[in-house]
C-alpha cells in the first residue's frame, strides 16, 4: 500500500511548570502526522517525546523513512524506530486499517479517577487539601502523585512527606516519584520510613534508569515501579513482575501495548507524556481498556496540566488545523 506522510509541528505550554530531578517542563513541541493511502483515506499520529534532543532524532528518522513510502516500509522500520516516533506511525496505521471503526471503538475515559498530580510551584499540603475538597464532591480518584526532588539530604521533603501522611485519608494512595534522581543510600531512608505505610502504593523511578540491580533490590522490600528504564531498557517490559508506568506516547507502536494491557497478568499503567488531541485519543483509550482490567487503579493522567483549546480536540482534523 503507498503512502504520502504529511507533517505539522506544533507547540503549547502547559498551565503550569513541572519541576523535576531532570529540570524544568513547560513548554512541549512536537510533530503531527497525516498519513494518506491512494484512496485518500487518512491516519492520525503524534510524535510528542518530552526532551527536544528525542524530537531532533525522530525528525532525522522521519527524513529517512521519506515522505513517500509504503505500510510494508513503516511496519518493517516501527521496531528500530525511536517509541515516540513509533507511537506516532503505529497510530496513524491503526487509523488505516480501520481498527478505529471496526476493532477498536475508541473509549472514553473519566477524568476524574486519573490521578492528582501535585503542582511543584506551590506548597504540595495546601494542594492536597484543595484537591481532597474537591474531590470529595465529584467522587473522584483518592491517588495523589508527588514529585521529589533528587537532593541528598532535603529535610524539608522528608518534613513534609509526615505532614502529607498526617492529612491523607485513609482510604486513599500516595505515589512518590523521584523520576530517577535518588541515590540508593537515600532511595533505602525513605524505603524504610514508608515501609508500613499501606497507602503507599508505589515510589516510581526511585533510582538512575541504568541501577537495574538497584531497582530489583528495591523492589524486594517496598512497591517499586518503573518508568525511564522500561524506555530504556525496553526488555525489562517482559520481567519486571511489579507496577509498569507506560507512557503510550514515548512507548512505541500503541496497537502492542493495546495487546498487553488486556492481558490478565498485565501490570501497566498508563500515564501520559502531555499530548494534543490526536495522541490523547489513544491515551484515553488505554487508559479505560486499563482500568476495566484487573489492574484498575488510576492512571496518570495529569488533568488540568494541559491548556484547553482546538489543539486539544477529540477530532484529529480540528487538531490539525489548530497546529
Amino acid at each position: 500500500m503507498k503512502l504520502i506522510i504529511n507533517i505539522k509541528p506544533f507547540s503549547f505550554q502547559l498551565t503550569k511548570k513541572l519541576t523535576t530531578s531532570q529540570g524544568i517542563i513547560h513548554n512541549k513541541k512536537g510533530l503531527l502526522l497525516q498519513i494518506k493511502d491512494s484512496d485518500g483515506n487518512c491516519g492520525w499520529g503524534e510524535v510528542s517525546p518530552i526532551e527536544e534532543s528525542e524530537l531532533r532524532k525522530c525528525i532525522e528518522k522521519l527524513a529517512f523513512i521519506g515522505r513517500n513510502t509504503t505500510k510494508d516500509s513503516i511496519e518493517n522500520y516501527l521496531c528500530e524506530l525511536p517509541g515516540a516516533l513509533a507511537f506516532g506511525l503505529g497510530s496513524s496505521l491503526a487509523d488505516l486499517e480501520n481498527l478505529t471503526t471496526r476493532k477498536l471503538s475508541f473509549e472514553e475515559f473519566d477524568i476524574t479517577k486519573s490521578c492528582y498530580l501535585l503542582p511543584t510551584d506551590i506548597d504540595p499540603l495546601e494542594s492536597i487539601v484543595n484537591y481532597l475538597d474537591r474531590s470529595n464532591k465529584v467522587k473522584s480518584s483518592h491517588t495523589i502523585k508527588w514529585k521529589v526532588s533528587n537532593q541528598q539530604n532535603n529535610f524539608n521533603e522528608e518534613k513534609t512527606l509526615q505532614k502529607i501522611l498526617t492529612i491523607l485519608p485513609k482510604n486513599s494512595k500516595l505515589r512518590i516519584d523521584p523520576n530517577g534522581g535518588w541515590s540508593r543510600q537515600k532511595a533505602q531512608a525513605w524505603s524504610s520510613e514508608l515501609k508500613n505505610e499501606h497507602r503507599l502504593e508505589w515510589i516510581e523511578q526511585p533510582l538512575p534508569s541504568t541501577d537495574i540491580e538497584g531497582l530489583f533490590s528495591l523492589a524486594n522490600q517496598i512497591p517499586i515501579a518503573l518508568d525511564e528504564s522500561l524506555i530504556e531498557f525496553p526488555y525489562l517490559r517482559k520481567i519486571w513482575k511489579s507496577w509498569q508506568i507506560r507512557r503510550p506516547a514515548l512507548d512505541g507502536d500503541p496497537r502492542l501495548l493495546l495487546k498487553e494491557i488486556d492481558k490478565e497478568d498485565s501490570q501497566a499503567v498508563i500515564s501520559t507524556a502531555f499530548e494534543t488531541g490526536i495522541g490523547r485519543r489513544w491515551i484515553n483509550h488505554l487508559a479505560a481498556r486499563q482500568v476495566k482490567g484487573k489492574n484498575p487503579c488510576a492512571p496518570g493522567l495529569a488533568p488540568g496540566w494541559c491548556p484547553k483549546g482546538p489543539l486539544f480536540n477529540n477530532n484529529p482534523k480540528s487538531v490539525w488545523e489548530a497546529a
